[in-house]
């Protein structure tokens, strides 16, 4: 096992180059950096996050939410589980903005389908809930940015092709809203997005059993 010792004064110049070089060896080494600051390293979220981001973006429940093709029973199942998770968030953490919460405005729609909330939730939102719960208040908002941001931004192309009102997608204020998020947003949040990620994948593939098979 190889241990290197980087002095700071070098670090510029050299880190690149040991990178490169020392990847292709047979062996993992251990870098012992001196006065590294990792944020000089750290990739910026939407970089670090954007395999699995795509990987669940092309998930084929989603994709047949996107193109419209969700019944009422289905999409309300969708709606079931996104429930589950802002009601984790929102009744055991503080919100950035108070215009973000959305737990009351699923209802909406799950009402306007004419599905309740005692509808049984997937194990896998379950686990996702369960999880979120545990979680401290600086972890957790790195689920509010994965999950509040993807339905105010990504959730305004779902909604004209998704059945009910739609309640979800509305925000009082978007800018305002997204604006308290992204201030308090950090590149550290990438692991913690990341296993939101694997949640929501895990999500479509227990929703993906609703689908018609043709």
């Amino acid at each position: 096992m190889w241990w290197i010792r980087i002095p700071h004064k070098s670090r510029p110049n050299f880190m690149e180059n040991v990178f490169r070089s020392l990847w292709t060896w047979s062996t993992y080494p251990i870098f012992i950096i001196d006065n590294l600051n990792w944020k000089e390293i750290m990739l910026p979220l939407k970089e670090a996050t954007h395999d699995k981001h795509k990987e669940a973006e092309r998930m084929p429940f989603n994709v047949a939410m996107f193109k419209g093709e969700l019944t009422k029973e289905q999409y309300a199942k969708y709606l079931l589980s996104q429930l589950e998770i802002f009601s984790a968030i929102e009744e055991n953490f503080q919100m950035p903005h108070e215009g973000l919460k959305r737990k009351y405005a699923v209802i909406g729609d799950l009402k306007s389908l004419d599905f309740h909330q005692l509808e049984i939730v997937d194990n896998a939102t379950l686990k996702y809930a369960d999880y979120l719960r545990g979680l401290t208040q600086e972890e957790v908002n790195a689920h509010i940015y994965l999950n509040y941001l993807a339905i105010m931004f990504g959730g305004q192309m779902m909604k004209k092709n998704t059945p009910g009102d739609g309640n979800m997608y509305e925000f009082e204020d978007m800018n305002e809203s997204a604006a308290t998020i992204r201030a308090i947003q950090k590149d550290e949040w990438a692991d913690e997005v990341n296993k939101g990620f694997d949640f929501m994948i895990e999500i479509f593939k227990e929703l993906e059993k609703c689908l018609t098979i043709n």
